[in-house]
């Protein structure tokens, strides 16, 4: 059975807390995992979280400050001690291909996995799989960074009610899914379109047209807040956002489940990001993430 869902395996910015870990999240996306911005830390929250090396098909990388990366090179070691049997794909910015090749290289181990370098130099399509493509934003931030979208193609729904009325059914319905017509009725004549899914991860920037361009429509928004409203100066000159800033674009973007997370060590009170979320106007359901959570892709309506 597919599963999509978001696990998380850290939430702090800047600095670990005692309760918060470095960044890092893994999406579940049908029988693959992509894992963002693995910060320190990141190995040891995949084994309390239940998620192995195996699990890991690609890893993408907003950007090169060291809470979203300083953990890729345990993972990447890890990948190689345990053979994960398939192919495993990096995307990151091109401009810190340097701190790649540390963070890859950083000390001596038998290297036994190939992981293929697919960096990230301008806005589009980056890959594409069975189930989704996957794309990237330039985001506004001191060093150059990257937001990372998902979009699954659009399908079709069967609508039983005009397959019945046309007399289709049993093994006359498969065929006319994958053919397209049958005796004179076209697939459209009995089905609708059914909209892909997509997930957007978007961490430390300022508001920007990358920004509202990942949100757009998506039915999982994880997106950075690290400072509350009242610090939002600090967060311009940061290239950050705020609880409210995050909360109005998803709102303006349609977004079904907003993820809420990248938190500054000097607040102590994770109520108050959800408290200025919808005060600033976001009705949709809302997640203000914690270490290991685990947060669904929400059906599809």
């Amino acid at each position: 059975m597919s599963v999509r869902e978001l696990v998380v395996l850290g939430t702090a910015s800047q600095v670990p807390t005692r309760h918060r870990n470095h960044n890092g999240y893994l999406l579940r996306w049908d029988g693959e995992g992509i894992l963002f911005d693995p910060g320190e830390g990141t190995q040891r929250q995949m084994l309390r979280a239940g998620v192995a090396a195996h699990d890991l098909n690609r890893i993408c990388v907003t950007h090169f400050h060291g809470d979203h990366s300083l953990g890729l090179a345990g993972v990447i070691q890890r990948i190689n001690l345990d053979k994960v049997p398939h192919e495993i794909t990096a995307h990151y910015p091109r401009s810190g291909q340097r701190f790649f090749d540390r963070l890859r290289y950083a000390t001596a181990y038998r290297e036994t996995v190939g992981i293929t370098e697919a960096p990230v130099a301008a806005d589009g399509s980056l890959a594409r799989a069975d189930s989704y493509t996957l794309e990237a934003r330039k985001l506004s931030h001191p060093v150059e960074s990257y937001g990372y979208r998902i979009v699954e193609p659009d399908g079709r729904r069967m609508l039983p009610e005009r397959l019945a009325a046309h007399g289709i059914k049993g093994p006359d319905v498969g065929r006319i899914q994958r053919e397209g017509e049958l005796g004179g009725v076209s697939l459209a004549d009995v089905s609708e379109t059914r909209r892909g899914q997509r997930f957007a991860f978007v961490m430390d920037t300022r508001l920007c047209d990358g920004v509202h361009a990942l949100a757009e429509g998506c039915d999982l928004l994880v997106i950075e807040s690290t400072f509350l409203d009242e610090d939002e100066e600090l967060a311009v000159e940061h290239g950050h956002l705020t609880a409210g800033q995050a909360a109005r674009v998803a709102r303006d973007a349609g977004v079904r489940h907003l993820v809420l997370t990248h938190f500054s060590q000097r607040y102590t009170d994770p109520d108050e990001f959800e408290r200025q979320a919808r005060a600033a106007g976001y009705d949709g359901e809302l997640t203000v993430a914690h270490d290991l959570l685990r947060v669904p892709v929400p059906k599809r309506r």
